[in-house]
């Protein structure tokens, strides 16, 4: 484990946390933080710059994306949807998605495998 996911770990561990500020934006990337990883899914901050994007993919487990900062477009088997700030969203598993950012956009992502 390195030793800045075993620090946001103990940052996250039975303390409450302002979880938007635990992943930095980056200049022209996108940044990803593991908060949680275990055999039963895992948990990940990811901190997009506006214009970046996920291609298409598709994962085996269904993935909870919950939008902390921003928008974007994800599109889930060819629908378009745009998701701000405060909103929820499931992509199911074994479904193609994908991600563009609008704008500088933050989101945390729960995998849960079956």
């Amino acid at each position: 484990m390195t030793a800045d996911r075993q620090g946001l770990l103990q940052d996250c561990l039975a303390q409450p946390q302002p979880i938007a500020d635990l992943v930095d934006y980056a200049d022209n990337s996108i940044v990803s933080k593991t908060v949680l990883d275990k055999t039963a899914g895992t948990i990940t901050l990811f901190a997009f710059d506006a214009g970046q994007r996920l291609s298409e993919h598709t994962a085996p487990y269904d993935a909870v994306v919950q939008v902390l900062h921003g928008s974007a477009l994800i599109t889930i088997d060819g629908t378009e949807l745009t998701v701000c700030a405060g909103q929820i969203i499931i992509m199911p598993g074994n479904i193609p998605h994908a991600l563009m950012a609008h704008e500088k956009f933050k989101m945390l992502l729960t995998m849960v495998r079956a």
